[in-house]
C-alpha cells in the first residue's frame, strides 16, 4: 500500500445529558502528547474513507458511527512523512482534513499507537492538544454541535 499525500484528523465526541458534549483525546505512546485520531490515506482512499478507517484502527470506533466533515484544513510539511520520498518533488505541504465522529455509546479501544484516552470538555481539550490544527477543529466541531449542524 502507498501512503497518499494527505492526512486526516478525527475528533471523537459523545453527547451527554443536558446538552453537554465531551471530546476524546488520545495520548501518543511514543511522544506523550494529546491529539485526536490522526493518520494518512492509503492508495486511492478518499479523506472520508481514511477518517473512518483510522477511527476504527486507532480507537475501535464503528465505521457506521456518524462522521462530520469539518471546514478546518491544515497544512503539514511533506518531509515529516517518510513517504514524501515517493511523492512529486514539488509537493512541499500536504493537507490535513478534519472530521468529527459521534462516538456516543461507543467504548473506545486503543491501538498500540496510543497509551491513554481522555474524555473532556472542549475548553480542556483545546488546552491539552499539542497541535493548533486540533484546537481549530475542536472549536469548529463544538460550534457545529451547539448549533445542531452535525
Amino acid at each position: 500500500m502507498g501512503r497518499a499525500p494527505f492526512q486526516v484528523l478525527v475528533l471523537p465526541f459523545r453527547l451527554l445529558s443536558r446538552g453537554q458534549v465531551e471530546f476524546a483525546l488520545l495520548r501518543r505512546r511514543d511522544a506523550g502528547y494529546w491529539q485526536g485520531v490522526a493518520g494518512g490515506g492509503e492508495d486511492d482512499e478518499t479523506p472520508e474513507q481514511t477518517a473512518r478507517r483510522e477511527a476504527t484502527e486507532e480507537a475501535g470506533i464503528s465505521p457506521s458511527c456518524p462522521l462530520v466533515a469539518l471546514q478546518a484544513v491544515a497544512s503539514i510539511p511533506a518531509v515529516i512523512f517518510p513517504a514524501h520520498l515517493h511523492w512529486p518533488k514539488d509537493l512541499l505541504v500536504v493537507p490535513e482534513y478534519a472530521f468529527g465522529v459521534d462516538a456516543t455509546g461507543q467504548e473506545l479501544v486503543l491501538s498500540g499507537e496510543h497509551d491513554a484516552i481522555r474524555w473532556c470538555a472542549e475548553s480542556q481539550a483545546r488546552q491539552l492538544v499539542k497541535w493548533d490544527s486540533n484546537r481549530t477543529a475542536l472549536w469548529e466541531l463544538a460550534r457545529r454541535i451547539e448549533s445542531g449542524r452535525v
